[in-house]
């Protein structure tokens, strides 16, 4: 037997539709084995907050070893994990096709599923935070009383907030845009450059609700640079990709999802449409995660070949037909995270990659986990646990004293920011943010390109 393998990362389909895949014995059996491997290892215990407490509680335990751990603390271990996927793709070593066959985020995965199919997952108005469709809609028909209600400083809602829906007084929120992604891109104005290099390309842009709802700016942006460089694009939004119900085990929830989104979208590739995802989390649930879901799916399958993340599409254009000229240098330097669903898509940095076809790029790369989670990192229990986690890039993205932060993940981005200003905070007479907010890279780079930055 060899000790870790050298072979890239293979996944097994879920068989969620078996009925062994719920059964609680049968889980703990499993975690019993992956944890007493990790144990072993413990190659992971600075990513997340999921490995700390699992080797606590074997180091305290009466033995020292995983036999005297209750298995009732595995729930601890379980509900730490954010599903980032970076002990998979970058630190296991023992990952399929090794003999071990060990996926740690997919096994905390069917736990959460299990506990659903126990009636004890998250309930209340704590799981309406992942129906964003629904309050996408909701703050965009009042989005100055929505703002109003999310800022921090409100004494009078975000108390009630914590107390109701379980989320942290402390954590900033992302704020809702008035008019949506979908209805702005009716009426941009935005024309396609026919004579540059990539003509002829065609893109359904897969909004995501964060764009769709949140910043359309990304979105805009997004149509700017794709128009200069010759590629139309369609916005197309069925739904959300279900990437929040994901993380909290809702399986045929996703499945079911996955279904509708990928039959809406064939008749775009059939068209001869590259389909382009807006955000990482989005492009890798279509690309990798569904296809897990859904592995018999033929529109499911197709829409997996046909899908790129957003920074991935215009280093591709670069790299084939090259792109139009025109970008200028941002003053003052980007501080730059790779968000962990990027690299989790396998696809190499990206962003990174597209940056650095901006003129004299002054980049200061924050490749570490930002900490947040989706909607883990806002929850009451966990967002000082994601301020903890993700530090090392709050202090990072601090000292390199950049114009501007940016994140492939709109709320890595926000997060960081928020963890920047906690830490200056603490020492005044050190580097200070510059009240720039988060951009996503290709906000950026439609800045270099001479186009306005919006939200």
């Amino acid at each position: 037997m060899r000790e870790g393998s050298l072979d890239a990362p293979v996944r097994h389909p879920l068989d969620w539709t078996d009925p062994g895949f719920y059964d609680m014995g049968k889980i703990e059996a499993e975690m019993e084995r992956v944890f007493d491997i990790c144990h072993g290892c413990r190659r992971c215990f600075n990513l997340c907050d999921s490995f700390p407490i699992l080797f606590d509680l074997i180091d305290e335990s009466e033995t020292g070893e995983l036999d005297s751990v209750d298995t009732g603390d595995y729930k601890k271990v379980a509900d730490a994990c954010t599903l980032c996927d970076m002990c998979f793709m970058v630190s296991c070593p023992y990952v399929p096709p090794h003999e071990f066959d060990l996926d740690f985020p997919h096994l905390m995965l069917r736990f959460r599923a299990a506990e659903q199919k126990l009636g004890k997952g998250e309930a209340g108005l704590a799981a309406e935070l992942t129906k964003t469709d629904r309050n996408g809609k909701l703050g965009a028909l009042l989005p100055i009383l929505a703002n109003w209600a999310i800022k921090v400083d409100n004494g009078m809602t975000r108390p009630l907030m914590e107390r109701i829906a379980d989320i942290h007084r402390d954590a900033w929120l992302p704020g809702f845009a008035g008019t949506t992604f979908e209805e702005r891109a009716r009426g941009d104005g935005i024309e396609v450059n026919r004579n540059a290099p990539a003509a002829g390309r065609k893109v359904a842009l897969y909004a995501s609700c964060y764009v769709n709802f949140n910043n359309p700016g990304t979105g805009t942006a997004t149509r700017q640079v794709l128009a200069k460089n010759g590629v139309e694009t369609q916005v197309v939004y069925p739904e959300c990709c279900g990437m929040p119900q994901f993380e909290q085990g809702q399986v045929e929830t996703v499945a079911k999802k996955a279904e509708r989104i990928a039959g809406e979208l064939e008749g775009w590739i059939d068209q001869g449409y590259d389909i382009v995802a807006l955000t990482s989390s989005c492009a890798l649930m279509l690309k990798f995660e569904w296809p897990l879901l859904l592995p018999e799916n033929e529109a499911v399958k197709k829409l997996a070949r046909a899908t790129f993340d957003v920074t991935e599409y215009v280093v591709d254009i670069a790299g084939k037909e090259g792109l139009t000229e025109g970008l200028t240098p941002l003053d003052g330097g980007v501080a730059l995270h790779i968000a962990c669903h990027a690299r989790a898509q396998n696809m190499g940095m990206k962003a990174r990659d597209m940056m650095q076809l901006i003129p004299d790029a002054d980049i200061k790369m924050l490749p570490r986990c930002s900490g947040h989670g989706g909607t883990w990192g806002i929850r009451s229990a966990y967002f000082e646990k994601a301020m903890k986690v993700g530090k090392p890039v709050m202090r990072d993205a601090l000292k390199a004293e950049k114009t501007y932060v940016s994140s492939e993940c709109p709320l890595a981005g926000l997060h960081i920011r928020q963890g920047m200003d906690r830490l200056a905070k603490d020492k005044p007479d050190g580097p200070q943010p510059t009240g720039e907010p988060a951009r996503h890279p290709i906000e950026l780079f439609a800045k270099a390109y001479g186009f306005d930055l919006g939200r």
